[in-house]
């Protein structure tokens, strides 16, 4: 099973209004990415969707994080998203989305919770929050899972500690605050998604 994108990591965009979409996708875009969440508690969240995908949605995968209920999974497949982000473990989710032909990237913490998501048929697991687990736990749950699946870093990861989190056999990462912090400028957005494409690089090369 492989990540659905060239390059295993997903900005979140978490906080972003409207009106910012497209400049700071835009140079996501330029510096390298092709996967982007918009976290359903930002404002005015189903806007930007729509406006990311309407603009974007030829050029990278697009959807939406801290996806807690089948509902918003159809309002999200409306939209014309096709990325579902889950900071938990509920089937119901994840069976929605994966019927809808979305890629399902879900939350999880434990061995049990790793294997209920992917018994509902999601495509990617996320660790979080990596940062308190650390690369040695998700070491050792990888060691349990199937190795056809990607496992992504979320939480706490930097250009400077993605290597190691690669190293202990995650695909990817997920990057919230580290790449972007809401109401910051699209200039600063481009400076920390370039640092970023570049850790994963020279950890990949």
């Amino acid at each position: 099973m492989q990540w659905a994108t060239e390059i295993p990591l997903i900005a979140i965009l978490r906080g972003i209004r409207p009106q910012e979409v497209n400049q700071h996708i835009s140079v996501l875009l330029e510096a390298g990415f092709d996967a982007v969440e918009i976290p359903l508690n930002s404002p005015d969240w189903q806007e930007s969707i729509r406006l990311a995908v309407s603009t974007f949605g030829a050029q990278a995968l697009l959807g939406a994080g801290t996806v807690l209920e089948p509902q918003q999974v159809d309002v999200l497949h409306s939209l014309g998203s096709k990325l579902v982000v889950t900071p938990n473990i509920n089937p119901q989710v994840i069976r929605r989305a994966v019927e809808l032909g979305m890629t399902v990237c879900a939350g999880c913490a434990t061995a049990t919770e790793a294997f209920t998501a992917l018994e509902a048929g999601a495509q990617a697991l996320k660790i979080f929050p990596s940062s308190a687990f650390g690369p040695d736990y998700i070491k050792a749950l990888k060691a349990v899972l199937p190795a056809r699946v990607p496992v992504f870093a979320v939480g706490g990861v930097t250009p400077e500690n993605l290597a190691i989190y690669l190293n202990a056999g995650c695909a990817g990462a997920g990057l919230g605050s580290d790449l972007y912090r809401a109401g910051q400028t699209p200039e600063t957005t481009s400076l920390q998604a370039k640092a970023f494409i570049q850790a994963y690089k020279d950890a990949t090369q």
